[in-house]
């Protein structure tokens, strides 16, 4: 099931439900950026935790404010890039790998989609440099995921990659670290 909600429409957003967001922000529109009591997720910041694109583009649609932060001060953005695959798309990649390489293209379509997401948010104005609790941008997360599809989105986006977090190191010091030799070589082409 996952993380459960304490705001109806925050835990329909993370389940995917578009039907019952559309309800939901229909019966009150002040929904649009609500904070759950718990951990201060707001329905934006839920969909993009599961990586669900047509919430996401929904709720931006209704003007949804893309900066916003929750508790551990991080925003969409930062959950758009965190967002990895799930145990079920292991699985499906896994079993359907070698009948005609469809799990490499659920492997393909899926991180493409998750793109698409960070690209929507990064057009609606999120800032890109905006860093959490731990002094971690979005470009720290794509570094120590080493997902050079992303480090580029972010920095085509303008991303600093100089930015250090609380543990004094940047993005090119944790790719560095790391030994991503792919995602250092660009960084080093943005610097």
């Amino acid at each position: 099931m996952g993380i459960l909600y304490s705001e109806p429409i925050c835990q329909a957003a993370y389940q995917n439900n578009l039907d019952e967001v559309v309800q939901l922000l229909q019966e009150d529109g002040d929904n649009l950026n609500i904070k759950d009591s718990y951990g201060g997720d707001t329905p934006l910041i839920c969909a993009c935790r599961r990586g669900h694109l047509r919430i996401a583009r929904f709720l931006i649609q209704k003007a949804a404010d893309v900066n916003m932060r929750n508790n551990k001060e991080r925003t969409c953005l930062h959950y758009a890039v965190r967002k990895r695959f799930t145990f079920l798309d292991y699985l499906l990649i896994i079993i359907l790998m070698p009948v005609l390489l469809i799990g490499y293209l659920i492997m393909i379509t899926k991180s493409k989609q998750n793109e698409t997401l960070i690209r929507l948010l990064l057009q609606a104005g999120t800032d890109v440099d905006a860093a959490d609790y731990h002094g971690n941008t979005a470009l720290h997360y794509a570094c120590r995921m080493k997902n050079h599809g992303i480090v580029a989105v972010l920095l085509e986006a303008k991303a600093n990659p100089s930015l250090k977090n609380k543990d004094g190191e940047t993005p090119e010091d944790i790719a560095r670290r790391l030994k991503f030799s792919k995602v250092l070589q660009l960084l080093r082409k943005a610097t």
